[in-house]
Protein backbone atom coordinates (compact mmCIF):
# COMPACT_ATOMS: atom_id res chain seq x y z
CA UNK A 1 0.00 0.00 0.00
CA UNK A 2 1.09 3.55 -0.77
CA UNK A 3 0.19 6.84 0.91
CA UNK A 4 -0.02 9.97 -1.25
CA UNK A 5 -0.30 13.51 0.06
CA UNK A 6 -1.40 16.45 -2.12
CA UNK A 7 -0.89 19.96 -0.74
CA UNK A 8 -2.99 23.06 -1.19
CA UNK A 9 -1.09 24.21 -4.29
CA UNK A 10 -1.93 20.94 -6.04
CA UNK A 11 -5.70 21.45 -5.57
CA UNK A 12 -5.89 25.24 -5.81
CA UNK A 13 -8.19 25.11 -8.86
CA UNK A 14 -10.16 22.74 -11.09
CA UNK A 15 -7.08 21.96 -13.19
CA UNK A 16 -5.30 20.79 -10.05
CA UNK A 17 -8.16 18.45 -9.14
CA UNK A 18 -8.11 17.03 -12.68
CA UNK A 19 -4.37 16.51 -12.35
CA UNK A 20 -4.90 14.27 -9.30
CA UNK A 21 -6.86 11.98 -11.62
CA UNK A 22 -3.90 11.98 -14.03
CA UNK A 23 -1.42 11.14 -11.28
CA UNK A 24 -3.60 8.29 -9.99
CA UNK A 25 -4.16 6.92 -13.48
CA UNK A 26 -0.40 6.84 -14.03
CA UNK A 27 0.47 5.34 -10.63
CA UNK A 28 -2.56 3.10 -10.02
CA UNK A 29 -5.98 3.69 -8.48
CA UNK A 30 -5.94 0.93 -5.85
CA UNK A 31 -3.86 0.09 -2.76
CA UNK A 32 -3.65 3.78 -1.87
CA UNK A 33 -4.64 6.25 0.78
CA UNK A 34 -4.66 9.86 -0.43
CA UNK A 35 -4.30 12.74 2.05
CA UNK A 36 -5.42 16.15 0.79
CA UNK A 37 -4.90 19.64 2.19
CA UNK A 38 -7.28 22.59 1.99
CA UNK A 39 -7.50 24.14 -1.48
CA UNK A 40 -5.08 26.91 -2.31
CA UNK A 41 -5.06 29.57 0.42
CA UNK A 42 -8.25 28.34 2.10
CA UNK A 43 -6.57 27.96 5.51
CA UNK A 44 -5.66 31.65 5.36
CA UNK A 45 -9.28 32.43 4.45
CA UNK A 46 -10.52 30.40 7.41
CA UNK A 47 -8.11 32.30 9.66
CA UNK A 48 -9.64 35.54 8.39
CA UNK A 49 -13.06 34.23 9.44
CA UNK A 50 -11.67 33.38 12.88
CA UNK A 51 -10.18 36.87 13.18
CA UNK A 52 -13.54 38.37 12.24
CA UNK A 53 -15.29 36.16 14.82
CA UNK A 54 -13.12 37.53 17.63
CA UNK A 55 -12.65 41.10 16.46
CA UNK A 56 -15.44 42.24 14.12
CA UNK A 57 -18.39 39.87 13.66
CA UNK A 58 -19.98 42.22 11.14
CA UNK A 59 -17.39 41.17 8.55
CA UNK A 60 -18.05 37.42 8.89
CA UNK A 61 -20.65 37.26 6.06
CA UNK A 62 -18.22 38.85 3.59
CA UNK A 63 -15.38 36.55 4.63
CA UNK A 64 -17.63 33.51 4.35
CA UNK A 65 -18.94 34.56 0.94
CA UNK A 66 -15.41 34.72 -0.50
CA UNK A 67 -14.70 31.18 0.65
CA UNK A 68 -18.08 29.84 -0.52
CA UNK A 69 -17.63 31.46 -3.94
CA UNK A 70 -14.09 30.08 -4.32
CA UNK A 71 -15.14 26.47 -3.73
CA UNK A 72 -18.36 26.83 -5.71
CA UNK A 73 -16.45 28.14 -8.75
CA UNK A 74 -14.09 25.16 -8.64
CA UNK A 75 -17.05 22.79 -8.37
CA UNK A 76 -18.84 24.51 -11.27
CA UNK A 77 -15.76 23.90 -13.43
CA UNK A 78 -15.71 20.20 -12.52
CA UNK A 79 -19.39 19.18 -12.29
CA UNK A 80 -22.62 19.76 -14.18
CA UNK A 81 -25.40 21.88 -12.72
CA UNK A 82 -27.46 19.97 -10.18
CA UNK A 83 -24.72 17.57 -9.17
CA UNK A 84 -25.01 16.44 -5.51
CA UNK A 85 -21.62 18.04 -4.75
CA UNK A 86 -23.24 21.48 -4.56
CA UNK A 87 -25.57 20.31 -1.80
CA UNK A 88 -22.60 18.73 0.01
CA UNK A 89 -20.66 22.01 -0.13
CA UNK A 90 -23.68 23.92 1.17
CA UNK A 91 -24.11 21.45 4.04
CA UNK A 92 -20.50 21.94 5.16
CA UNK A 93 -20.80 25.73 5.08
CA UNK A 94 -24.11 25.52 6.96
CA UNK A 95 -22.30 23.50 9.67
CA UNK A 96 -19.60 26.17 9.85
CA UNK A 97 -22.17 28.96 10.11
CA UNK A 98 -23.96 27.00 12.81
CA UNK A 99 -20.79 26.76 14.90
CA UNK A 100 -20.19 30.49 14.56
CA UNK A 101 -23.70 31.13 15.89
CA UNK A 102 -23.88 28.68 18.82
CA UNK A 103 -20.30 28.53 20.06
CA UNK A 104 -19.85 29.90 23.58
CA UNK A 105 -16.15 29.13 24.10
CA UNK A 106 -13.90 32.22 24.32
CA UNK A 107 -10.76 30.12 23.80
CA UNK A 108 -9.04 31.13 20.57
CA UNK A 109 -7.16 27.87 19.97
CA UNK A 110 -10.30 25.77 20.45
CA UNK A 111 -12.35 27.97 18.12
CA UNK A 112 -9.51 27.97 15.59
CA UNK A 113 -9.53 24.19 15.25
CA UNK A 114 -13.33 23.91 15.00
CA UNK A 115 -13.38 26.41 12.10
CA UNK A 116 -10.19 25.83 10.15
CA UNK A 117 -10.94 22.12 9.62
CA UNK A 118 -13.63 22.96 7.06
CA UNK A 119 -10.94 23.73 4.49
CA UNK A 120 -9.85 20.08 4.42
CA UNK A 121 -13.41 18.75 4.66
CA UNK A 122 -14.38 20.80 1.60
CA UNK A 123 -11.35 19.90 -0.52
CA UNK A 124 -11.63 16.15 0.11
CA UNK A 125 -15.39 16.16 -0.49
CA UNK A 126 -14.86 17.81 -3.88
CA UNK A 127 -11.92 15.59 -4.90
CA UNK A 128 -13.65 12.37 -3.82
CA UNK A 129 -16.78 13.29 -5.77
CA UNK A 130 -14.75 14.16 -8.88
CA UNK A 131 -12.83 10.88 -8.75
CA UNK A 132 -16.15 9.04 -8.60
CA UNK A 133 -17.39 11.12 -11.53
CA UNK A 134 -14.34 9.93 -13.51
CA UNK A 135 -15.07 6.30 -12.71
CA UNK A 136 -12.44 5.94 -9.98
CA UNK A 137 -13.98 4.10 -7.04
CA UNK A 138 -12.94 5.59 -3.71
CA UNK A 139 -14.01 5.92 -0.08
CA UNK A 140 -14.13 9.30 1.68
CA UNK A 141 -12.94 9.12 5.28
CA UNK A 142 -13.20 11.71 8.04
CA UNK A 143 -9.69 11.84 9.54
CA UNK A 144 -11.17 13.15 12.79
CA UNK A 145 -12.78 9.75 13.37
CA UNK A 146 -9.51 7.83 13.08
CA UNK A 147 -6.64 10.09 14.17
CA UNK A 148 -7.08 10.68 17.89
CA UNK A 149 -5.10 13.22 19.90
CA UNK A 150 -4.99 15.06 23.21
CA UNK A 151 -6.73 18.42 23.54
CA UNK A 152 -3.72 20.64 22.80
CA UNK A 153 -5.64 22.64 20.21
CA UNK A 154 -3.62 23.91 17.21
CA UNK A 155 -0.68 21.63 18.08
CA UNK A 156 -2.19 18.33 19.19
CA UNK A 157 -0.20 15.23 20.15
CA UNK A 158 -1.23 11.90 18.62
CA UNK A 159 -2.57 9.04 20.73
CA UNK A 160 -0.73 6.39 18.74
CA UNK A 161 -2.37 3.27 20.18
CA UNK A 162 -5.94 4.48 19.69
CA UNK A 163 -5.11 5.91 16.27
CA UNK A 164 -3.46 2.73 14.99
CA UNK A 165 -6.41 0.62 16.10
CA UNK A 166 -8.89 2.97 14.41
CA UNK A 167 -6.90 3.17 11.17
CA UNK A 168 -6.56 -0.59 10.82
CA UNK A 169 -10.28 -1.03 11.50
CA UNK A 170 -11.39 1.70 9.06
CA UNK A 171 -9.19 1.38 5.96
CA UNK A 172 -9.16 -1.28 3.26
CA UNK A 173 -5.50 -1.43 2.16
CA UNK A 174 -6.47 -2.82 -1.26
CA UNK A 175 -8.83 0.04 -2.12
CA UNK A 176 -8.50 3.81 -2.68
CA UNK A 177 -9.34 6.03 0.30
CA UNK A 178 -9.47 9.84 0.39
CA UNK A 179 -8.97 11.72 3.66
CA UNK A 180 -7.88 15.03 5.14
CA UNK A 181 -4.50 16.20 6.28
CA UNK A 182 -3.89 18.40 9.32
CA UNK A 183 -7.05 17.53 11.28
CA UNK A 184 -7.87 15.02 14.03
CA UNK A 185 -10.03 14.90 17.17
CA UNK A 186 -9.69 14.57 20.92
CA UNK A 187 -11.41 12.12 23.29
CA UNK A 188 -14.52 14.34 23.34
CA UNK A 189 -14.64 14.33 19.51
CA UNK A 190 -13.83 18.02 19.25
CA UNK A 191 -11.64 18.81 16.25
CA UNK A 192 -7.93 19.26 16.83
CA UNK A 193 -5.16 20.17 14.39
CA UNK A 194 -1.58 18.97 14.11
CA UNK A 195 0.07 22.36 13.55
CA UNK A 196 0.30 24.48 10.40
CA UNK A 197 1.46 22.44 7.40
CA UNK A 198 0.54 19.34 9.41
CA UNK A 199 -0.86 17.47 6.39
CA UNK A 200 2.56 15.96 5.71
CA UNK A 201 2.56 14.65 9.27
CA UNK A 202 -0.86 13.11 8.63
CA UNK A 203 0.69 11.23 5.72
CA UNK A 204 3.43 9.97 8.03
CA UNK A 205 0.88 8.84 10.62
CA UNK A 206 -1.10 6.83 8.08
CA UNK A 207 2.03 5.35 6.48
CA UNK A 208 3.28 4.19 9.88
CA UNK A 209 -0.02 2.72 11.03
CA UNK A 210 -0.66 0.97 7.71
CA UNK A 211 2.93 -0.30 7.27
CA UNK A 212 2.87 1.40 3.88
CA UNK A 213 5.41 0.67 1.15
CA UNK A 214 6.16 4.40 0.94
CA UNK A 215 4.79 7.91 1.39
CA UNK A 216 4.84 10.35 -1.53
CA UNK A 217 4.35 14.08 -1.04
CA UNK A 218 3.28 15.74 -4.30
CA UNK A 219 4.52 19.32 -4.67
CA UNK A 220 4.80 22.10 -7.25
CA UNK A 221 8.59 21.65 -7.21
CA UNK A 222 10.61 18.73 -8.70
CA UNK A 223 11.55 17.43 -5.25
CA UNK A 224 13.57 18.66 -2.28
CA UNK A 225 15.90 21.41 -3.45
CA UNK A 226 18.93 22.72 -1.57
CA UNK A 227 17.05 25.99 -1.04
CA UNK A 228 13.64 27.54 -1.61
CA UNK A 229 13.75 28.73 -5.26
CA UNK A 230 11.53 31.69 -4.32
CA UNK A 231 14.30 32.94 -2.01
CA UNK A 232 17.60 31.50 -3.27
CA UNK A 233 19.12 31.48 -6.76
CA UNK A 234 20.53 28.49 -8.68
CA UNK A 235 19.02 25.83 -6.46
CA UNK A 236 19.79 22.14 -7.05
CA UNK A 237 17.65 19.02 -6.72
CA UNK A 238 18.66 16.69 -3.91
CA UNK A 239 18.23 13.15 -5.28
CA UNK A 240 18.78 11.21 -2.04
CA UNK A 241 18.63 12.33 1.59
CA UNK A 242 19.31 10.22 4.70
CA UNK A 243 16.53 10.27 7.31
CA UNK A 244 18.82 11.98 9.81
CA UNK A 245 19.72 14.75 7.37
CA UNK A 246 16.08 15.27 6.36
CA UNK A 247 15.09 15.56 10.03
CA UNK A 248 17.84 18.15 10.53
CA UNK A 249 16.66 20.14 7.49
CA UNK A 250 13.05 19.95 8.66
CA UNK A 251 14.02 21.00 12.19
CA UNK A 252 15.80 24.06 10.86
CA UNK A 253 12.74 24.99 8.80
CA UNK A 254 12.97 23.43 5.34
CA UNK A 255 9.40 24.02 4.13
CA UNK A 256 9.14 21.03 1.81
CA UNK A 257 8.96 18.52 4.69
CA UNK A 258 7.07 18.99 7.95
CA UNK A 259 9.35 18.46 10.98
CA UNK A 260 7.18 15.72 12.52
CA UNK A 261 6.65 13.78 9.29
CA UNK A 262 9.90 11.84 9.23
CA UNK A 263 9.93 10.44 12.76
CA UNK A 264 7.25 7.74 12.27
CA UNK A 265 8.66 6.88 8.84
CA UNK A 266 12.19 6.39 10.15
CA UNK A 267 10.98 4.03 12.89
CA UNK A 268 9.82 1.55 10.24
CA UNK A 269 12.26 2.65 7.49
CA UNK A 270 9.40 3.65 5.20
CA UNK A 271 10.83 5.68 2.28
CA UNK A 272 9.52 9.18 1.66
CA UNK A 273 9.37 10.52 -1.90
CA UNK A 274 8.89 14.17 -2.76
CA UNK A 275 7.76 14.55 -6.36
CA UNK A 276 6.28 17.07 -8.77
CA UNK A 277 2.56 16.68 -9.38
CA UNK A 278 3.19 18.36 -12.75
CA UNK A 279 5.71 15.68 -13.80
CA UNK A 280 4.69 12.54 -11.90
CA UNK A 281 7.06 10.25 -13.83
CA UNK A 282 10.17 12.17 -12.73
CA UNK A 283 12.16 10.52 -9.93
CA UNK A 284 12.03 13.47 -7.49
CA UNK A 285 13.75 13.09 -4.12
CA UNK A 286 13.96 9.92 -2.02
CA UNK A 287 14.42 10.13 1.75
CA UNK A 288 15.51 6.78 3.19
CA UNK A 289 18.21 4.93 5.15
CA UNK A 290 21.00 5.93 2.76
CA UNK A 291 24.47 6.88 3.99
CA UNK A 292 24.84 10.43 2.67
CA UNK A 293 23.28 13.36 0.87
CA UNK A 294 23.35 13.16 -2.95
CA UNK A 295 24.63 15.55 -4.20
CA UNK A 296 26.51 16.82 -1.15
CA UNK A 297 26.04 20.58 -1.55
CA UNK A 298 25.29 23.44 0.87
CA UNK A 299 21.60 23.56 1.84
CA UNK A 300 20.00 26.94 2.56
CA UNK A 301 16.97 27.46 4.82
CA UNK A 302 15.26 30.66 5.92
CA UNK A 303 12.63 31.36 8.55
CA UNK A 304 11.04 34.77 8.06
CA UNK A 305 9.38 37.04 10.63
CA UNK A 306 11.20 35.69 13.67
CA UNK A 307 11.93 37.56 16.91
CA UNK A 308 15.39 37.88 18.46
CA UNK A 309 15.24 38.30 22.24
CA UNK A 310 18.47 39.24 24.05
CA UNK A 311 18.62 39.08 27.85
CA UNK A 312 21.19 40.11 30.41
CA UNK A 313 20.99 40.20 34.20
CA UNK A 314 20.14 43.55 35.76
CA UNK A 315 23.12 43.39 38.13
CA UNK A 316 25.63 41.96 35.61
CA UNK A 317 25.67 38.63 37.41
CA UNK A 318 26.25 35.44 35.44
CA UNK A 319 23.47 33.87 33.35
CA UNK A 320 23.54 30.53 35.16
CA UNK A 321 21.38 27.42 34.97
CA UNK A 322 18.61 28.75 37.23
CA UNK A 323 18.19 31.89 35.09
CA UNK A 324 18.14 29.94 31.85
CA UNK A 325 15.72 27.34 33.23
CA UNK A 326 13.33 30.13 34.22
CA UNK A 327 13.53 31.65 30.74
CA UNK A 328 12.72 28.32 29.10
CA UNK A 329 9.80 27.75 31.43
CA UNK A 330 8.35 31.10 30.34
CA UNK A 331 9.01 30.38 26.67
CA UNK A 332 7.07 27.15 27.03
CA UNK A 333 4.27 28.82 29.00
CA UNK A 334 3.69 31.45 26.32
CA UNK A 335 4.20 29.02 23.40
CA UNK A 336 7.17 30.66 21.74
CA UNK A 337 9.05 28.10 19.66
CA UNK A 338 12.83 28.41 20.05
CA UNK A 339 14.84 28.13 16.83
CA UNK A 340 18.28 29.30 18.01
CA UNK A 341 20.03 29.74 21.36
CA UNK A 342 23.26 31.57 22.18
CA UNK A 343 24.62 32.49 25.58
CA UNK A 344 27.69 34.01 27.19
CA UNK A 345 28.63 34.69 30.81
CA UNK A 346 26.23 37.61 31.25
CA UNK A 347 23.87 37.39 28.24
CA UNK A 348 21.43 34.97 26.69
CA UNK A 349 19.79 35.25 23.25
CA UNK A 350 17.01 33.26 21.63
CA UNK A 351 15.46 33.51 18.18
CA UNK A 352 11.81 32.51 18.45
CA UNK A 353 8.68 32.05 16.38
CA UNK A 354 5.77 34.06 17.81
CA UNK A 355 2.99 32.20 15.94
CA UNK A 356 0.85 31.98 19.10
CA UNK A 357 1.25 35.72 19.85
CA UNK A 358 2.68 35.25 23.32
CA UNK A 359 5.60 37.67 22.88
CA UNK A 360 4.17 40.66 24.74
CA UNK A 361 3.23 38.59 27.81
CA UNK A 362 6.65 36.92 27.79
CA UNK A 363 8.54 40.22 27.62
CA UNK A 364 6.47 41.69 30.46
CA UNK A 365 7.41 38.72 32.64
CA UNK A 366 11.10 38.85 31.69
CA UNK A 367 11.46 42.57 32.41
CA UNK A 368 10.99 41.94 36.10
CA UNK A 369 14.29 40.09 36.29
CA UNK A 370 16.32 40.84 33.15
CA UNK A 371 17.36 43.63 30.86
CA UNK A 372 15.44 42.77 27.68
CA UNK A 373 16.13 43.77 24.09
CA UNK A 374 13.68 42.68 21.40
CA UNK A 375 14.37 42.71 17.65
CA UNK A 376 11.15 41.82 15.82
CA UNK A 377 10.82 40.86 12.13
CA UNK A 378 14.26 39.29 11.80
CA UNK A 379 15.16 36.44 9.44
CA UNK A 380 16.91 33.28 10.58
CA UNK A 381 19.11 31.67 7.93
CA UNK A 382 20.58 28.19 8.33
CA UNK A 383 23.22 26.74 6.01
CA UNK A 384 23.88 23.02 6.29
CA UNK A 385 27.14 21.60 4.85
CA UNK A 386 28.45 25.12 4.34
CA UNK A 387 31.86 25.97 2.95
CA UNK A 388 33.69 29.24 3.46
CA UNK A 389 33.19 30.41 -0.10
CA UNK A 390 29.44 29.89 0.08
CA UNK A 391 29.26 31.54 3.50
CA UNK A 392 31.28 34.60 2.45
CA UNK A 393 29.09 35.16 -0.58
CA UNK A 394 25.93 34.69 1.44
CA UNK A 395 26.93 37.31 4.04
CA UNK A 396 27.88 40.03 1.54
CA UNK A 397 24.67 42.09 1.59
CA UNK A 398 23.19 41.20 5.00
CA UNK A 399 23.13 42.99 8.36
CA UNK A 400 23.97 40.19 10.79
CA UNK A 401 22.68 40.49 14.37
CA UNK A 402 23.84 37.08 15.57
CA UNK A 403 25.97 34.29 14.10
CA UNK A 404 26.47 30.77 15.37
CA UNK A 405 28.78 28.18 13.78
CA UNK A 406 28.81 24.44 14.45
CA UNK A 407 30.72 21.65 12.73
CA UNK A 408 28.69 21.62 9.52
CA UNK A 409 25.93 24.15 10.23
CA UNK A 410 25.95 27.93 10.45
CA UNK A 411 23.00 30.04 11.56
CA UNK A 412 22.64 33.78 11.06
CA UNK A 413 20.00 36.15 12.36
CA UNK A 414 19.67 39.11 10.02
CA UNK A 415 17.79 42.41 10.22
CA UNK A 416 15.44 43.19 7.36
Amino acid sequence: MQVFKFGGASVKDAAGVRNIVTVLQETGTTHKLVVISAMGKTTNAMEAIIDAYFNDKSTIPDQLKKTVDYHTEIAQDLFTTGHPIFKAIKTLFDELKGFLEWNKSPKYDFVYDQIVCYGELLSTTIVSAYLSEQGITNTWLDARAIIKTDDSYRDARVDWDTTQTAIKASIDPKALSITQGFIASDSNNFTTTLGREGSDYTGGIFAYCLNAQNLTIWKDVPGVLNGDPRVFNNTELLHQIPYEEAIELAFYGASVIHPKTLQPLQRKEIPLYVKSFLNPKDSGTKVSAVASLVPEVPCYIVKKNQVLISLSSLDFSFMVEDNIAEVFQLLSQFKLKVDLIQNSAISFSVCVDNKFNGLEKLVNQLKGKFKVQVNPDVDLYTIRHFNQKALDKFQEDKKILLKQVAQNTVQLVTQN
